[in-house]
């Protein structure tokens, strides 16, 4: 049976006060017992948070939901439009067997996914969302240019077949993949995921900007796709990187059993980190 419950949730929203929306999210983390980390900006809010009950993990998104003055996940289902970025609370159900944070962490940032591209705001337009289940056909398509928006030391352990890697550090790094491979991608379907949806969302606002039209992005990220689409249908290979000490995430979202190496912080599976000791 597992110990925790996990959610990651994101949204983009103006938050009026991020200051006065920290203090009173923490008060409640704290006394909810709840650990993890939630960054809040005045584009919004974005974290991975866990609890023994996950009833306490709800009393939390929904004070969260608040302060977005979005929808919560149970208003989202009678909401038919599910295209525009600024109106649910994006919420991803999993577990762990151990405790999956150390602490609680809420952090005031300038942004909750870092690009540092001021013009880009998910709030007035993304691209189009794609349900995992319209996923497969989608990037199977050779017309659509698939394009992974994670790190490369996530893309290493799991990726979608046919996907690119740009094989960025950070996020940030994005922008100049994109302005370097301008001509590659111009007039082409673009099709772009990542972990839960957020860093894609924002990448999809910053393509759109860029003059990209024919843009789109896996709804709910690898999560939801892991979560919604049996293995025997998968498109997916490997393991999902989290950010938390379960390190990756299967089909069904169950624990894989990576660890990171404590040298050059990249996940394996094996007994011993391949890159840092090859003869095991």
């Amino acid at each position: 049976m597992s110990a925790y419950s996990v959610v990651a949730l994101y949204v983009f929203a103006g938050v009026d006060d991020p200051t006065e929306a920290r203090a009173r999210l923490l008060q409640l983390a704290e006394a909810e017992e709840i650990c993890g980390t939630l960054l809040i900006a005045p584009e919004g809010f974005n974290g991975t948070l866990a609890a023994r009950d996950r009833a306490s993990l709800e009393r939390l998104a929904e004070m969260v939901a608040g302060f977005a003055g979005v929808a919560t996940e149970a208003e989202e289902r009678l909401t038919a439009n599910r295209q525009t970025a600024d109106r649910r609370l994006e919420l991803k159900w999993s577990t762990a067997t151990e405790k999956p944070f150390q602490r609680l962490k809420l952090k005031l940032k300038p942004e909750i996914v870092t690009l540092r591209q001021p013009q880009v705001n998910p709030r007035d337009h993304v691209g189009t969302y794609v349900e995992p289940s319209d996923w497969n056909a989608l990037i199977s398509d050779p017309n659509v240019i698939v394009l992974d928006t994670r790190n490369d030391y996530e893309v290493e352990i799991g990726t979608f077949r046919r996907a690119i890697d740009p094989g960025t550090r950070e996020f940030r790094e994005f922008p100049a993949w994109v302005a370097a491979h301008r001509d590659e991608l111009k007039g082409k379907t673009l099709a772009t995921f990542c972990t839960g949806g957020i860093r894609c969302e924002k990448a999809t606002a910053f393509l759109q900007s860029e003059g990209f039209e024919d843009v789109r992005h896996l709804k709910g990220g690898i999560l939801r796709y892991l979560e919604d689409v049996p293995p025997e249908e998968s498109l997916w290979d490997g393991a999902c990187f989290v950010f938390d000490q379960r390190v990756a995430l299967g089909h069904g979202l169950v624990e894989t059993g990576h660890k990171v190496c404590r040298n050059c912080q990249r996940a394996y599976l094996d007994h011993s980190c391949p890159r840092c000791d090859p003869v095991g």
